[in-house]
């Protein structure tokens, strides 16, 4: 069977036994400030493990993209060096949610080993908990396993957690005897049995102190690798050489012209190659693009070191953006959003691969000058630094010094890694939602609920359901008090999906409350924040809960005007640009997209005219309820990294102008946003780029001020806001023919300066050599003036020093012929020190400043020293 059979057949299997089948979630974890990346097939069901989400099933089941390469779960270092270490993996998963529990799991796994793919029974064995009775007992009794091939162990390995927190629970490992060829003892290390599914009881939820508490529904996570399995049932030892890496592996060959096969470095670093290269793809695929810090650095480090590996086996030049198109190929059956965004993964490796080889190159020559003055062992620091800033994987670094004799400080390079990974860390950790207090779990416990009325109403009575005071239920708010207030029905948005929450009025008799913001608990569940002005709201009371018309009618501009932006983006720059991330406020709309550069001036007047013909042409905006696969039949645009349900809103602009499925609020014609004004276009990571824009009265008054300021610029001028580019024109060809006539003086003025400097020059050891003061006013003027200076020397060494605004200014030149006798950065160096500064630069030229230009005489005598000591 190939990877994509058995993909399909566990799907297939699982959905004749009562599971719903459910798309990979992304590899960045969504609403989850926990995880850097999804590591395993049950993230995306951590709320319903948590009793925080009701997914409309109790059983369900998916094949997970997964990506392991930090914290517990990391593999990073061991791939391709072992048969089945990998980062990139797809996980095949079951999940019951207080559905069936320890003895289904058990059989529905051994049903689809040894019937479904028909795996030899006789090569199996379970492994269970040490005190798990019930488990080892459904193995013996219902299975009929022979006790001796029914195996014990602990914590260590049979015990399973998603990370420090989150469910876990007892689990129970299907081994496989891979035959007596292989070394390995059952329990033991090597290779011979292989781990190929893990059933885990899910039981508890550990929180951060460690204490573990019983889930609300004892539920069942299984996970079975996708790449052991069809490397078992292909009759290979590796995973490297199963179907689902070998278009990689060709493709890497026909451009390396390596064999891929033979037990030697060079298949080594294919494996690596095409592990990272399918992590690579599929990271992009999602979103994430290469930066320094967070996933972005994660993704880097995996690009580099694959890039690294090529250079190993003899591709010193760009190659990975072309093996990435084999993962797509391979992969593009179960994830066919790779096949759509191929070319834009393409274009961001390529980038990236292009930025590293250069950097190769100068970490190379950097390694290389330390390792001139090393002996015992390398700085640690300088080990980290060629690791972090240019991409060198420790390994790499260990080869050239092991070649040399020389060790690495370990300990140094250790202690610089663990200062990055919590810059790191500090730079995703609560970039999910926040964390729930004990009262928000409470209320979830209890299964309550919010109906959100909000699309069609700004005002609704509601019964208050909840309050919290710091995180915990209260019976009341007065006065002066801030807090949370929970209602069953209300019209606020809660902030989702780029669109911010809604602002208003609480009203309940006398009392008078006011509502900053409203935010999501769990998946149905509205919290809003509220400040009492005046009297007070228990639980159980009657409000009106009343939305602020005009901020919600501003948040709507913004948020249809983005869809009109996604539109006009897509026909201007290409299909590749899609949205990235977006903010939709009151006073403005931020817009994120994927694209590989800046957008001119032409692109930014057509995207920027086509969403205000869009407007004008008062286009009708409509909200529809379908199904997911009906929406996107119709060409409705699924956003990656979002979650859907079975039913989505779908939101159509026209006839065919836009569909896009979202669950926001939107005017209800596109002729009520109003104006539409692009303030902004920039950068916001490689591939990423931002606009910011206008709509409404923003927009008007955005406009109203640069025309204001426009004719006030034309008023001082003397001359027309029509006229005013020619005005300006004719200002900037008068100024600039004013400073050439300008420095023509200068020059002429420096040339009779340095006439009377020239009778300073002194012959040392027969080198012309001069050291003096300048008359100059700047440091551009004594860079020319020095310059000059030199050329008339013809050959020479010269030391100048002046004095502008309070500071001194020092240069050293050194003619051509005479820069390996001496160093103008080594001349600099000690004169600036006698000026409070410090300066350095390259044999033939070098400068400096200081704070104390009184230093300025002694500064030339330390430099005339150290010319003298060059002879």
């Amino acid at each position: 069977m190939t990877g994509h059979e058995i993909r399909r057949a566990f799907l297939d299997f699982f959905a004749r036994n009562g599971h719903r089948v459910l798309p990979s979630s992304p590899l960045v974890p969504q609403k989850d400030p926990t995880l850097l990346f999804t590591n395993a097939g049950m993230v995306q069901f951590k709320s319903v493990f948590l009793g925080e989400q009701d997914i409309g099933a109790r059983r369900a089941t998916t094949s997970q993209k997964c990506l392991r390469v930090s914290g517990k779960h990391n593999d990073f270092e061991n791939v391709g060096r072992t048969a089945r270490h990998h980062t990139f993996f797809e996980m095949l998963g079951n999940f019951s949610f207080g559905d069936y529990f320890k003895r289904d799991a058990i059989k529905f796994a051994w049903g689809f080993l040894t019937e479904d793919i028909k795996l030899d029974a006789d090569r199996l064995y379970a492994t269970v908990f040490e005190t798990d009775d019930e488990a080892a007992d459904i193995w013996r009794t219902v299975i009929g396993l022979a006790p001796e091939r029914i195996l014990r162990f602990g914590e260590k390995d049979n015990f399973w957690s998603m990370g420090d927190t989150g469910p876990c629970g007892p689990c129970s490992e299907i081994l496989y005897d891979q035959g007596p060829a292989l070394a390995g003892e059952l329990g033991g290390e090597g290779d011979r049995y292989l781990e190929l599914w893990n059933l885990v009881f899910m039981q508890y939820n550990r929180d951060a102190n460690g204490v573990m508490t019983p889930l609300p529904r004892p539920s069942i996570d299984t996970g079975a690798g996708l790449e052991r399995i069809a490397a078992v049932l292909q009759g290979k030892h590796s995973n490297f050489d199963s179907d689902l890496f070998a278009a990689i592996h060709e493709e890497t060959s026909r451009l390396s012209g390596c064999v891929y096969g033979a037990e030697n470095d060079a298949t080594v670093s294919m494996r690596v190659i095409a592990d990272h290269i399918r992590a690579i793809t599929f990271l992009i695929g999602d979103g994430v693009l290469p930066s320094n810090e967070g996933r972005g650095y994660v993704l880097r480090r995996i690009m580099r070191r694959a890039a690294r590996h090529g250079v190993l086996i003899g591709l010193k030049r760009p190659f990975l953006y072309q093996v990435s198109g084999a993962v797509v190929e391979t992969m593009k059956a179960a994830y066919p959003e790779l096949a759509e965004r191929a070319s834009y993964i393409a274009k961001v490796v390529k980038n990236e691969e292009e930025r590293f080889l250069r950097t190769l190159e100068n970490g190379l020559k950097i390694l290389e000058s330390e390792l001139k003055h090393t002996k015992g062992a390398l700085d640690g620091e300088v080990a980290f630094k060629l690791y972090d800033t240019y991409g060198f994987p420790l390994d790499l670094t260990e080869d050239i010094c092991r070649d040399r004799r020389v060790g690495i400080d370990q300990a140094g390079f250790d202690k610089a890694m663990e200062r990055q990974r919590q810059a790191s860390r500090a730079a995703w950790e609560g970039s999910g939602a926040e964390e729930l207090a004990p009262g928000h779990r409470e209320l979830l416990a209890r299964g309550l609920t919010t109906e959100f009325v909000g699309y069609d109403a700004l005002k609704a009575d509601a019964e208050v359901i909840g309050l919290l005071a710091e995180g915990k239920l209260v019976e009341r708010l007065a006065a002066g008090q801030s807090g949370e207030l929970v209602v069953d029905v209300t019209p606020f948005y809660a902030e989702m999906g780029g669109q911010v929450g809604d602002t208003g009025k609480v009203l309940s008799g006398d009392a008078l409350i006011d509502v900053t913001d409203a935010r999501r608990l769990g998946e149905s569940l509205v919290a809003h924040r509220v400040i009492v002005k005046k009297g007070q709201v228990a639980t159980g009371a009657r409000v009106t809960m009343a939305v602020d018309p005009v901020r919600r009618r501003n948040i709507e501009r913004n948020h249809t005007a983005t869809h009109l932006l996604h539109k006009a983006l897509r026909d201007v720059l290409g299909p590749d640009a899609k949205q990235a991330g977006s903010l939709v406020a009151p006073d403005r709309l931020r817009f994120d997209f994927t694209h590989y550069a800046a957008l001119d001036a032409n692109e930014r007047a057509a995207i920027e005219r086509q969403v205000n013909e869009l407007v004008m042409a008062d286009e009708p905006v409509q909200a529809r309820l379908l199904a997911y696969d009906e929406a996107v039949a119709q060409g409705a645009m699924a956003l990656f990294g979002e979650k859907y349900a079975a039913e989505v809103r779908m939101i159509a602009i026209g006839d065919g102008v836009s569909r896009e499925l979202c669950g926001g609020t939107h005017l209800t014609r596109t002729g009520q946003v109003g104006p539409f004004v692009l303030l902004s276009e920039g950068s916001v990571a490689a591939g990423g780029r931002r606009i910011e824009a206008l709509t409404g009265d923003a927009a008007v008054a955005h406009l109203q001020t640069a025309a204001e300021r426009l004719q006030s610029a034309a008023e001082l001028l003397k001359t027309t806001p029509a006229e005013l580019v020619e005005r300006v024109e004719r200002l900037l060809a008068q100024l600039k023919a004013a400073e050439k006539e300008i420095d023509k003086h200068k020059a002429r003025l420096a040339g009779q300066a340095g006439q009377g400097i020239l009778d300073q020059v002194q012959e040392i050891g027969g080198v012309k050599v001069l050291a003096a003061r300048a008359p100059v006013a700047d440091a551009k003027e004594l860079r020319s003036f020095a310059a000059a200076l030199r050329d008339k020397l013809g050959s020479g060494v010269l030391f100048l020093a002046a004095e502008s605004d309070g500071k001194a200014l020092l240069i050293a030149m050194v003619t051509d012929d005479l820069t390996k006798r001496f160093h103008a950065g080594k001349i600099i160096g000690p004169a600036a020190k006698a000026v409070g500064g410090g300066g350095g630069g390259k044999p033939d030229m070098a400068q400096a400043g200081g704070g104390d230009p009184a230093g300025i005489d002694r500064a030339v005598a330390v430099a005339l020293e150290t010319i003298k000591s060059m002879v």
